[in-house]
Protein backbone atom coordinates (compact mmCIF):
# COMPACT_ATOMS: atom_id res chain seq x y z
CA UNK A 1 0.00 0.00 0.00
CA UNK A 2 1.23 3.47 -0.66
CA UNK A 3 2.75 4.91 2.56
CA UNK A 4 0.47 7.24 3.92
CA UNK A 5 2.31 10.00 6.60
CA UNK A 6 1.51 10.36 10.21
CA UNK A 7 -0.26 13.18 11.80
CA UNK A 8 0.08 15.10 14.12
CA UNK A 9 -2.54 12.93 16.74
CA UNK A 10 -0.91 9.88 15.54
CA UNK A 11 2.52 11.75 16.78
CA UNK A 12 1.26 12.64 19.47
CA UNK A 13 0.07 8.87 21.01
CA UNK A 14 3.54 7.26 19.69
CA UNK A 15 5.73 10.24 21.49
CA UNK A 16 3.80 9.97 24.33
CA UNK A 17 4.62 6.23 24.65
CA UNK A 18 8.55 6.54 23.82
CA UNK A 19 8.34 9.56 26.63
CA UNK A 20 6.99 7.03 29.14
CA UNK A 21 9.14 4.21 28.05
CA UNK A 22 12.07 6.52 29.38
CA UNK A 23 13.13 7.84 25.30
CA UNK A 24 13.60 4.71 24.20
CA UNK A 25 11.90 2.62 20.93
CA UNK A 26 9.64 -0.32 21.71
CA UNK A 27 9.60 -3.50 19.45
CA UNK A 28 6.58 -4.68 17.83
CA UNK A 29 6.11 -7.33 19.82
CA UNK A 30 5.54 -5.01 22.93
CA UNK A 31 2.01 -5.11 24.34
CA UNK A 32 1.91 -1.45 24.33
CA UNK A 33 2.62 -1.40 20.58
CA UNK A 34 -0.13 -3.82 19.92
CA UNK A 35 -2.15 -1.56 21.61
CA UNK A 36 -1.39 1.85 19.69
CA UNK A 37 -1.47 -0.24 16.75
CA UNK A 38 -5.41 -1.22 17.38
CA UNK A 39 -5.80 2.27 18.69
CA UNK A 40 -4.35 3.91 15.65
CA UNK A 41 -6.27 1.92 13.18
CA UNK A 42 -9.98 2.45 14.88
CA UNK A 43 -8.95 6.61 14.33
CA UNK A 44 -10.79 8.68 12.27
CA UNK A 45 -8.87 9.78 9.78
CA UNK A 46 -7.25 7.36 7.86
CA UNK A 47 -10.45 5.18 7.56
CA UNK A 48 -10.09 4.21 3.37
CA UNK A 49 -6.12 2.75 4.78
CA UNK A 50 -7.53 1.20 8.18
CA UNK A 51 -9.18 -1.96 6.26
CA UNK A 52 -5.62 -2.63 4.96
CA UNK A 53 -3.60 -4.49 7.77
CA UNK A 54 -0.40 -3.08 6.79
CA UNK A 55 -1.50 0.15 7.69
CA UNK A 56 -0.10 1.07 11.39
CA UNK A 57 0.60 -2.22 11.54
CA UNK A 58 2.75 -3.49 15.06
CA UNK A 59 5.90 -3.37 12.57
CA UNK A 60 5.36 0.44 11.42
CA UNK A 61 3.99 1.63 15.00
CA UNK A 62 7.64 -0.11 16.11
CA UNK A 63 9.45 1.58 13.26
CA UNK A 64 8.04 5.02 14.05
CA UNK A 65 9.02 4.81 18.35
CA UNK A 66 12.58 4.35 16.30
CA UNK A 67 12.03 7.51 14.44
CA UNK A 68 11.26 9.51 17.72
CA UNK A 69 13.79 7.98 20.02
CA UNK A 70 16.47 8.76 17.54
CA UNK A 71 15.31 12.34 17.14
CA UNK A 72 15.88 13.22 20.66
CA UNK A 73 18.50 15.10 21.13
CA UNK A 74 20.59 13.20 24.19
CA UNK A 75 20.25 10.58 21.73
CA UNK A 76 24.01 8.99 20.48
CA UNK A 77 24.50 7.55 17.02
CA UNK A 78 22.62 8.24 14.00
CA UNK A 79 18.87 9.58 14.18
CA UNK A 80 16.76 7.37 11.56
CA UNK A 81 14.47 9.32 8.75
CA UNK A 82 11.94 10.36 10.67
CA UNK A 83 10.88 13.95 8.98
CA UNK A 84 10.29 16.97 9.60
CA UNK A 85 6.78 16.20 12.01
CA UNK A 86 8.94 13.83 14.03
CA UNK A 87 11.11 16.36 15.16
CA UNK A 88 8.50 18.49 15.62
CA UNK A 89 6.75 16.85 18.05
CA UNK A 90 9.27 15.62 19.98
CA UNK A 91 10.64 19.33 20.39
CA UNK A 92 6.72 19.85 21.37
CA UNK A 93 6.94 17.31 24.35
CA UNK A 94 10.29 18.11 25.68
CA UNK A 95 9.70 21.77 25.78
CA UNK A 96 5.67 21.46 27.07
CA UNK A 97 5.73 17.76 28.31
CA UNK A 98 2.53 18.57 31.05
CA UNK A 99 0.75 20.18 28.11
CA UNK A 100 1.48 17.37 25.76
CA UNK A 101 0.33 14.92 27.61
CA UNK A 102 -2.24 16.28 28.95
CA UNK A 103 -3.43 16.55 25.59
CA UNK A 104 -2.40 12.87 24.50
CA UNK A 105 -4.84 11.93 27.44
CA UNK A 106 -7.50 13.75 26.12
CA UNK A 107 -7.15 12.52 22.90
CA UNK A 108 -7.21 8.70 24.16
CA UNK A 109 -10.50 10.19 26.53
CA UNK A 110 -12.08 11.30 23.58
CA UNK A 111 -11.81 7.85 21.73
CA UNK A 112 -12.41 5.61 24.41
CA UNK A 113 -15.71 7.36 25.00
CA UNK A 114 -16.93 6.99 21.35
CA UNK A 115 -17.61 10.46 21.23
CA UNK A 116 -14.84 11.51 19.15
CA UNK A 117 -15.99 9.07 16.56
CA UNK A 118 -19.05 10.66 16.40
CA UNK A 119 -17.80 14.44 15.76
CA UNK A 120 -17.37 14.81 12.14
CA UNK A 121 -14.89 16.63 9.96
CA UNK A 122 -14.57 20.34 9.89
CA UNK A 123 -12.85 22.55 7.93
CA UNK A 124 -11.51 24.39 10.44
CA UNK A 125 -9.37 21.49 12.11
CA UNK A 126 -6.51 21.92 9.66
CA UNK A 127 -4.42 24.64 8.96
CA UNK A 128 -5.13 26.82 5.84
CA UNK A 129 -2.11 25.02 4.19
CA UNK A 130 -4.38 22.21 4.60
CA UNK A 131 -1.67 20.83 7.37
CA UNK A 132 -3.29 19.79 11.26
CA UNK A 133 -0.39 21.69 12.54
CA UNK A 134 -1.86 22.98 15.79
CA UNK A 135 -0.79 22.31 19.38
CA UNK A 136 -4.06 20.36 20.23
CA UNK A 137 -3.74 17.93 17.20
CA UNK A 138 -6.75 17.88 14.62
CA UNK A 139 -8.86 15.62 16.65
CA UNK A 140 -9.32 17.30 19.93
CA UNK A 141 -10.35 20.89 17.93
CA UNK A 142 -12.49 18.74 15.64
CA UNK A 143 -14.84 17.67 18.60
CA UNK A 144 -14.65 21.10 20.81
CA UNK A 145 -15.93 22.60 17.13
CA UNK A 146 -18.66 19.90 17.14
CA UNK A 147 -19.40 20.67 20.68
CA UNK A 148 -20.19 24.02 19.63
CA UNK A 149 -22.02 23.68 17.79
CA UNK A 150 -24.28 21.86 19.59
CA UNK A 151 -27.97 23.49 19.47
CA UNK A 152 -28.89 22.96 23.00
CA UNK A 153 -25.74 23.85 24.32
CA UNK A 154 -25.55 26.95 23.06
CA UNK A 155 -29.37 27.65 24.28
CA UNK A 156 -28.66 27.07 27.71
CA UNK A 157 -25.73 28.99 27.87
CA UNK A 158 -28.17 31.81 26.70
CA UNK A 159 -30.64 31.34 29.53
CA UNK A 160 -28.06 31.49 31.62
CA UNK A 161 -26.63 35.10 30.83
CA UNK A 162 -30.38 36.34 30.77
CA UNK A 163 -30.86 34.81 34.47
CA UNK A 164 -27.55 36.95 34.71
CA UNK A 165 -28.88 39.93 33.12
CA UNK A 166 -26.43 40.35 31.05
CA UNK A 167 -26.20 41.32 27.34
CA UNK A 168 -26.30 38.63 24.64
CA UNK A 169 -23.41 39.83 22.66
CA UNK A 170 -19.64 39.19 21.62
CA UNK A 171 -17.45 39.10 25.07
CA UNK A 172 -14.95 40.39 22.57
CA UNK A 173 -15.70 42.86 20.12
CA UNK A 174 -19.40 43.51 22.13
CA UNK A 175 -21.04 43.15 18.57
CA UNK A 176 -24.80 42.88 19.67
CA UNK A 177 -26.58 41.44 16.86
CA UNK A 178 -30.16 42.40 17.95
CA UNK A 179 -28.96 45.94 17.96
CA UNK A 180 -27.36 45.77 14.47
CA UNK A 181 -30.46 43.79 12.97
CA UNK A 182 -33.12 44.53 14.96
CA UNK A 183 -35.32 40.98 15.38
CA UNK A 184 -33.90 39.32 12.59
CA UNK A 185 -30.82 39.42 15.04
CA UNK A 186 -32.06 38.47 18.26
CA UNK A 187 -30.41 36.59 20.86
CA UNK A 188 -28.33 35.23 17.78
CA UNK A 189 -24.76 34.54 19.13
CA UNK A 190 -22.14 31.33 18.77
CA UNK A 191 -20.67 30.02 21.61
CA UNK A 192 -16.90 28.83 21.95
CA UNK A 193 -14.52 26.64 25.04
CA UNK A 194 -12.59 29.44 27.31
CA UNK A 195 -10.61 25.88 27.98
CA UNK A 196 -8.96 23.68 25.56
CA UNK A 197 -10.39 20.67 25.71
CA UNK A 198 -6.56 18.98 25.72
CA UNK A 199 -6.38 21.27 29.29
CA UNK A 200 -10.07 20.49 30.55
CA UNK A 201 -10.45 17.34 29.46
CA UNK A 202 -13.56 15.61 27.11
CA UNK A 203 -15.85 15.38 29.97
CA UNK A 204 -19.20 17.16 29.88
CA UNK A 205 -19.09 20.88 28.85
CA UNK A 206 -19.90 23.08 31.88
CA UNK A 207 -22.01 26.19 31.10
CA UNK A 208 -18.94 28.01 32.97
CA UNK A 209 -16.57 26.62 30.31
CA UNK A 210 -18.57 28.09 27.40
CA UNK A 211 -18.13 32.40 26.33
CA UNK A 212 -20.58 33.96 23.93
CA UNK A 213 -18.37 35.54 20.52
CA UNK A 214 -19.87 36.62 17.02
CA UNK A 215 -18.84 34.44 14.29
CA UNK A 216 -15.83 36.81 13.53
CA UNK A 217 -14.53 36.66 16.41
CA UNK A 218 -15.44 32.90 17.14
CA UNK A 219 -13.79 32.09 13.70
CA UNK A 220 -10.05 34.24 14.83
CA UNK A 221 -10.11 32.00 18.04
CA UNK A 222 -9.81 29.07 16.11
CA UNK A 223 -7.83 30.05 13.78
CA UNK A 224 -4.68 27.42 12.92
CA UNK A 225 -2.00 30.56 12.88
CA UNK A 226 2.10 30.00 14.12
CA UNK A 227 0.60 26.36 15.56
CA UNK A 228 -2.26 27.83 17.75
CA UNK A 229 -5.42 26.43 17.05
CA UNK A 230 -7.16 27.95 20.15
CA UNK A 231 -7.55 31.69 21.81
CA UNK A 232 -9.58 31.97 24.85
CA UNK A 233 -11.94 35.90 24.47
CA UNK A 234 -9.46 37.55 26.48
CA UNK A 235 -5.93 36.53 24.70
CA UNK A 236 -8.16 37.69 21.47
CA UNK A 237 -9.20 40.84 23.01
CA UNK A 238 -5.05 41.38 23.61
CA UNK A 239 -4.30 40.84 20.00
CA UNK A 240 -6.98 43.34 18.86
CA UNK A 241 -5.23 45.80 21.09
CA UNK A 242 -2.02 45.48 19.50
CA UNK A 243 -3.29 46.86 16.10
CA UNK A 244 -5.36 49.43 17.38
Amino acid sequence: MAQIPWVRDELMLACALVMENDWRELRQNDLRVLELSDLLRSLPLHEAAAVDLRFRSPSSVSRKTTDIATAHPDHTGSATKGGHPTRKIVADFLEHPAEMLAATQALRAGIASGELHRAPAHPDEVGEDGEPSAQEGRLLIRLALHRERDRGLRNRKIRQIRRLNQPIRCEVCTFDFGATYGPLGADYIEVHHVTPLHVSGPGETRLEDLALLCANCHRMCHRNHAGKAWRTPSSLREEMRTVT
